[in-house]
């Protein structure tokens, strides 16, 4: 059995409060289990609870066994001094806290379905545990859920957001590229999208923002795209080769140290979507907004929103999706999948944390208006949502179901999941049932 269990099982009173008393037979009331902790010291602090006709208030550790408090050193630390109650599955052991005082050390007695319907659970084939159960889940209860995990997944990125926000010296605008920059690789080319902004500063792209195609120049060549051994076909393009004069001349200017030439990943990828065709819509981006974190922040609806991504490789890359290979003529535009794309993973989490970490509500709450506004994603995750009947209407919540799969799901933290909770209990009489829809 995990103590985990044991923890869920106190937080929620799902024990047998009739079977709660010490050796002398003197029954244990819990006015309040207290607050559960999950960093290092005891499992609950604050606890309030009645023996016989005393009211005692303090800690409670939990542990499988009543041996366990001395394996794992408790009775060596001060910190457990002040636990008023030591509650276990099988009381095998005395126990002493540091000062020589025996522990109260209580069984506690529960119906055995529930141990069972937990074990059900984490014990499925299936990553979603209870996608057979789910749909009889109210769906006012699975919305706030939903709307939970939401905060909790942007919070997630913000952790990211936070990390480059540091390391630019606290720079908006180039904290803000840097992300843009990052997602413009879409999954495939993430990383060496990232690593070209980190090398080729948001700075030196603004000095250049009235000439489209020396940003091109600088961006193609920061990728070490502009190596000679990269594209021989190109060689005899006009095109291609002022690319190289123009970077030649700036990376000399600005002391540019590109990225590897062969970190970039052409296979399996639509045309559309090679690492070229990127990084001059890109371009096109950068040149389209100079300012392009305070123009996303000005923005109050949605369409105006996409309208700042919304951008086209420059003419020569309308018949081209590699240097120095002609293709059908069609104009290269971000699309409305890339956009969303964008929104969803760098533009909403930078304006939400900068709402935070300006206190303001309305960014943060605009932020969430954002997500509302666009569709619905569409991946290997939501699918395995469908297949259990659970269908969202935005990407609000598809943010949600997918930090709920991730995040909850796969770990089996069943029991730290609002749908889990209610599912283990079914059957069970709550002091207060709606306490299951709070945060576990």
């Amino acid at each position: 059995m995990k103590e985990e269990f044991l923890h869920y099982l106190w937080k929620y009173r799902l024990y047998d409060n009739d079977k709660l008393s010490d050796k002398d037979g003197n029954r244990i009331t819990v006015i309040h289990p207290g607050e559960y902790n999950r960093d290092s010291g005891p499992d609950f602090f604050n606890a309030r609870v009645i023996i016989g006709d005393t009211e005692w208030a303090g800690n409670v550790e939990i542990h499988t066994m009543a041996s366990h408090f001395d394996l794992h050193r408790h009775h060596c630390d001060p910190a457990y001094d002040n636990v008023i109650l030591h509650v276990v599955a099988c009381n095998d052991k005395k126990v002493y806290n540091t000062r020589g005082e025996e522990l109260l050390t209580v069984e506690m007695k529960y119906d055995a379905a529930l141990y069972e319907r937990y074990m059900d659970l984490v014990n499925t084939p299936y990553i979603i545990a209870c996608q057979s159960d789910i749909k009889s889940i109210e769906s006012f209860r699975m919305q706030e859920w939903l709307e939970a995990l939401v905060i909790e997944r942007l919070m997630d990125k913000c952790i990211h957001v936070n990390k480059i926000f540091s390391e630019t010296g606290n720079d908006w605008e180039e904290t803000f590229y840097r992300l843009i920059s990052r997602y413009f690789g879409f999954r495939v080319n993430t990383e060496p999208f990232e690593m070209v902004a980190n090398v080729l500063p948001y700075r030196i792209i603004k000095k250049h923002a009235d000439n489209l195609f020396q940003v091109e120049a600088l961006l193609f060549g920061a990728a070490g795209m502009l190596d000679e051994a990269l594209f021989r076909e190109a060689l005899h393009d006009d095109y291609y080769r002022t690319l190289i004069k123009e970077f030649r001349i700036l990376s000399s200017k600005y002391c540019i140290h590109p990225v590897h030439r062969w970190l970039w990943k052409y296979s399996r990828l639509r045309p559309a979507n090679f690492p070229t065709v990127r990084l001059s819509q890109l371009a096109a981006m950068l040149v389209k907004y100079p300012s392009l974190f305070s123009r996303a922040l000005e923005v109050q609806e949605i369409t105006d929103l996409r309208f700042i991504f919304d951008v086209t490789a420059s003419t020569y890359w309308n018949d081209h999706y590699v240097f120095g290979r002609r293709s059908r003529s069609v104009s290269k535009t971000t699309g409305n999948q890339a956009i969303d794309i964008l929104l969803i993973n760098a533009v909403i989490p930078v304006l939400f944390f900068y709402g935070r970490n300006h206190d303001s509500d309305d960014i943060c709450d605009k932020s969430l208006s954002f997500l509302r506004g666009i569709g619905p994603e569409s991946n290997s995750i939501i699918k395995e949502w469908n297949v259990t009947g659970i269908d969202a209407t935005s990407a609000y919540y598809t943010q949600g179901l997918i930090q709920l799969r991730n995040n909850y799901c796969r770990k089996r933290r069943c029991l730290e999941c609002r749908i889990g909770n209610l599912l283990i209990s079914r059957g069970k009489t709550l002091m207060n049932n709606n306490q299951l829809i709070l945060e576990p």
